[in-house]
């Protein structure tokens, strides 16, 4: 299978190249540095050229609080972008597998949110990412997911990995989601795309936890103390991050459990195997 890779520089894209690699298909990788995805003209060059099979979009501005400060930028990559590659999908055939967030959703809800709750997206990266799954067609895939970490790039295990020699950590404890690692969800997303399973998913592996609960997970599982971390409240990050965060960030993988197919691994595992590909990069 032919698929073009948007964002492939990214967490997902990267592990995405390599999951379609292992599996024989040819994938073919653009990062923003390449593929300007505000610029449609290069957008629609690059999809005719490349005759995918399947477009996976990957690429996005996932910087949530600068997105406040340059909504237009936002809207651009986040919004526009996904017309102009939705678009080139339907010129050349292809399947859109789209990736979006759990950003789409104001964190009210007291249960989990499922793929049938309606988005009320709270910061101006959460109604970009929105606007954007408004342009897909009824036949491409939307796939949200949340807290993404991986073994390359900067998250939260590259953060607390960095600052794990410190007396002390404070993290807040009154954000619930679900970590999700990228050699797990790259897997999910090559699935339904080559199945061309339309619709909107949730994928994140399982588990739930808070910042502050994930981070203890990551001290404990290199050999750190985890009671070295303090649990704080959002109110009480100095200084405060510009944009609003779901306080309930939970998704429910409803479709999937739904469709038939099972759950991915619980985060903890992943975390242990993320880790151990970071010892082996040395």
């Amino acid at each position: 299978m032919k698929i073009l890779i948007t964002g492939a520089n990214g967490q997902l894209g990267t592990d995405l190249v390599r999951v379609c690699e292992a599996a024989g298909d040819e994938p073919l990788a653009f990062g923003r540095d390449v593929l300007d995805l505000t610029d449609r003209d290069s957008v629609m060059l690059t999809a005719a050229a490349a005759d995918p099979d399947v477009i996976v979009n990957c690429g996005a501005w996932t910087a949530v609080d600068a997105c406040e400060s340059d909504p237009d930028l936002a809207y651009a990559v986040n919004a526009m972008g996904v017309r102009w590659v939705a678009e080139a999908a339907r010129r050349t055939g292809a399947h859109l597998v789209h990736i979006s967030t759990d950003y789409v959703f104001d964190g009210t809800k007291p249960t989990p949110y499922d793929e049938w709750d309606t988005p009320n997206p709270q910061s101006v990266y959460g109604r970009s990412k929105w606007a954007g799954e408004q342009h897909l067609d009824p036949s491409h895939t939307c796939v949200r997911t949340s807290w993404v970490c991986s073994a390359h790039g900067n998250n939260m295990v590259s953060t607390v990995l960095r600052l794990a020699d410190r007396p002390e950590l404070a993290f807040v404890d009154d954000q619930h989601g679900c970590p999700t690692f990228t050699t797990d969800l790259a897997e999910a997303v090559r699935h339904l795309a080559v199945e061309r399973l339309s619709g909107t998913w949730h994928i994140t592996n399982s588990g739930t936890t808070t910042w502050y609960g994930f981070v203890r997970d990551v001290l404990a599982a290199i050999g750190e103390d985890p009671d070295k971390v303090r649990p704080i409240t959002t109110a009480e990050l100095d200084p405060p991050r510009p944009a609003h965060r779901p306080a309930n960030s939970v998704l429910d993988n409803a479709a999937l459990r739904a469709a038939g197919f099972p759950p991915l691994q619980h985060y903890r595992d992943a975390l242990n195997l993320c880790l151990m590909e970071l010892d082996a990069l040395g």
